[in-house]
């Protein structure tokens, strides 16, 4: 019954697997801009053989080969703040770190001390130039428009860079809703910007939750089998041992 164990091991780390994934949806179900993941499993059938026939004529091995994200659009939530940005439809930020470029949806900046619009990280928000936007003093009255331009009372500063990938699901996820890839971003030709909002999570708090309590207790009925199994071979060994 060995294929029996396989069988639950391979589910065991699946699910293990699963719950990381959908444990990371709850956690940033508040986050703006995030883009909840879902996972891709392949199963592998295999004819049954002897004392196994209790299982059917075949036996199904469970394998996790990867995360599907979801792209469509989170609500728009109304803040008032003109340097909250939501973007919808096709696009991310592009924003300036230590390590390179990085995307995201997540429009929440604001100024730091020199002016400079940043995330809440303190990252620099890049325009469609590459540079980052400064404000002077005599700067007032923020304006963005749909195609991401920014101006203030002394004239036009910029545009926001809006860009997209040939394919998202490669961009891997990091903190705080961003995003790094080596794939070649390209400017979206009509963005739409919109200020004094922001992107919601796209996640459905009660059906994640319900999810993820549905895989946890999953979870704990295979380890228990495991446990059960472990301790019937050990029964069997011994009881094999008396004979000899």
């Amino acid at each position: 019954m060995e294929n029996t164990s396989f069988i639950a091991l391979s589910r065991q780390s699946a699910l293990r697997r699963q719950m990381d994934v959908v444990a990371n949806n709850v956690a940033n179900m508040n986050t703006a801009g995030f883009k909840g993941e879902r996972m891709m499993f392949v199963e592998h059938l295999v004819k049954s053989k002897g004392g196994e026939k209790i299982l059917g004529d075949r036996l199904s091995y469970v394998r996790d080969i990867s995360t599907m994200r979801d792209l469509s659009d989170g609500p728009l939530e109304k803040t008032g703040n003109p340097l909250d940005l939501a973007i919808t439809g096709d696009g991310y930020f592009m924003v300036q770190t230590d390590t390179g470029n990085h995307y995201t949806r997540n429009g929440r900046f604001q100024l730091d001390e020199g002016g400079q619009l940043v995330t809440q990280a303190g990252d620099p928000v890049l325009s469609d130039g590459g540079q980052p936007f400064f404000f002077v003093p005599g700067d007032s009255k923020i304006s963005v428009g749909r195609d991401g331009t920014v101006s203030t009372t002394n004239g036009a500063l910029g545009r926001i860079a809006v860009v997209s990938f040939d394919n998202q699901h490669q961009l891997r996820p990091g903190a705080s809703g961003m995003y790094t890839t080596e794939a070649e971003a390209k400017p979206v030709k009509k963005p739409a910007v919109v200020q004094g909002m922001l992107e919601g999570s796209n996640i459905q708090p009660i059906t994640e939750m319900s999810r993820l309590i549905e895989v946890q207790r999953t979870y704990e009925g295979v380890r228990n089998f495991l446990e059960k199994e472990d301790e019937r071979m050990r029964k069997m060994l011994r009881d094999l041992s008396e004979v000899v």
